[in-house]
Formats: structure tokens, sequence, C-alpha cells
């Protein structure tokens, strides 16, 4: 079994253009809980390369990633203060990636390469 990796892109596509600076958290679904695992903030080209420590690698489960829009200034007045995201990794091992299309009023997402 391949370790897992996890990375995001968070896109503002009113503006055309990658959002910078937004605080990224992620959770592993802990039994009835949620356990922080990792944390990033999207660089230039709105992106987290990597969301857990270097090496580290998930294993299959359960993840919580959290956008805190509000916390980003050239966004921070939307009507979304936060985006959570749940996927389910499987046990195939290998990359996800799990971009965030913001909207004034809405977003979406979608299973990346």
């Amino acid at each position: 079994m391949k370790p897992i990796s996890l990375s995001t892109h968070v896109l503002d596509t009113a503006r055309g253009r990658p959002v910078e600076r937004v605080p990224v958290t992620v959770d592993m679904r802990d039994g009835d809980g949620w356990t922080r695992i990792g944390e990033g903030r999207t660089d230039e080209d709105g992106r987290v390369a990597e969301l857990v420590p270097p090496g580290a690698g998930l294993a299959a489960g359960t993840y919580r990633l959290t956008f805190d829009l509000r916390a980003t200034p050239s966004i921070a007045d939307g009507w979304y203060p936060e985006v959570s995201i749940v996927v389910d990794l499987d046990d195939a091992g290998g990359h996800s990636h799990v971009p965030l299309l913001l909207a004034p009023y809405g977003y979406s997402t979608y299973r990346g390469s």
C-alpha cells in the first residue's frame, strides 16, 4: 500500500485568479470527533502542495479540509466565512488533490490530480 499525500488549490472564479494566503487545516475523523493532523496557507499560486508533514503519509480514512476565508484579505468580505470539504481517501494510496473554486455566492470542488 502506497502512502497517501494531500494537496489543495484555491481559485477565485469571479476574478479568474488564485487566492493567496488562505489558511487551510486538515483533520482526520477520530471516532465521533476530529483530530488535527496538518495545516498550511495557500501560496501566490493559490496552492498548498503538501497539507501533512513531508514523509508522514496518510492512512485510508475520512478527512476534512477547512478553508478560513474570513482570514483572507482578498475575499474576507465574502458570503462564506469558511468552507469545509470532507473526503474519503481509500487505501489505494497515491496523491489526492482537493481544489476549491470560489464565486461570490457559491463554491465547488472536485477530485483533482
